[in-house]
């Protein structure tokens, strides 16, 4: 049996590391592969990335290139090695440059996702979400449209370590939002705002992910030409200030305009 027979279906990813940095688990937002034929479609919190597989298993260790044809990545090709063992797959990748990473390990500063998936008992092709074409139009334009570059967050009281706050960004069309860490959807939601309150106010709610249907309530300012935003736990109370401490399943984010 070849290795592409072997990587047919669909796998669930269990863990992911980025640039030495471990993802969280809450994140993942039920982010899985599907493999049919050479085709794949990667998909993780309403993003859909799809493309093309080759594979080399005459080498150690064996080696695979992920060409994206669609989604956030299209046009970019991800050099790789990867391992199958029954019901577990390894992929680690380079998510930027053309270096082919040579272990199965994500150092700081590297440019490696390192990621453990698990194959799923049934695969059903229906529970792939739709292409991000298909997403409808959003509404005007607003003070949060444009592209931002994360400056620090900490989530329920645990400041996010540096190594992984570079690789995050957040993109605001109409009422819309999504946060990518790297080539990973960390959240996506449809927002509305009052600028008329102090603190403005912002009220989310989830498009995907473990949070999808699900409203949270917030706060934002501007100041010093930053972006700052605490938003409480699904179905919480509004914060009154801009912090998060153990416990409360907040996240306060300071954000820099591109």
């Amino acid at each position: 049996m070849q290795d592409l027979d072997l990587l047919q279906g669909a796998w669930t990813v269990t863990t992911l590391e980025m640039d030495g940095q471990q993802v969280p688990s809450e994140m993942l937002g039920g982010a899985r592969i599907i493999v049919q034929g050479n085709r794949f479609s990667s998909t993780g919190m309403g993003a859909t990335y799809e493309g093309t597989l080759e594979l080399d298993a005459s080498v150690v260790p064996r080696q695979i290139d992920m060409k994206f044809a669609a989604g956030p990545e299209k046009g970019n090709m991800n050099p790789g090695i990867y391992e199958v063992q029954g019901n577990t797959l390894k992929l680690c990748l380079a998510t930027r440059g053309d270096a082919r990473p040579s272990s199965f390990a994500s150092a700081a500063g590297s440019g490696v996702a390192f990621e453990t998936l698990t194959r799923e008992s049934v695969f059903d092709p229906n529970k792939a979400p739709q292409s991000p074409e298909a997403v409808p139009a959003t509404a005007g334009a607003n003070e949060l449209d444009g592209e931002w570059d994360l400056v620090s967050a900490v989530m329920d009281g645990k400041p996010m370590d540096n190594s992984m706050v570079k690789w995050v960004i957040r993109v605001s069309r109409g009422n819309q939002t999504t946060v990518y860490a790297g080539p990973q959807v960390m959240l996506k939601v449809e927002f509305t705002i009052d600028a008329s309150t102090r603190p403005k106010a912002i009220d989310y709610v989830g498009l995907a992910g473990p949070n999808k249907g699900k409203a949270q309530k917030g706060i934002y300012e501007f100041e010093d030409g930053l972006l700052k935003m605490c938003v409480a736990a699904p179905d919480s109370v509004r914060p009154t200030a801009f912090r998060s401490v153990p416990g409360d399943g907040g996240t306060f984010t300071v954000w820099k305009r591109k």
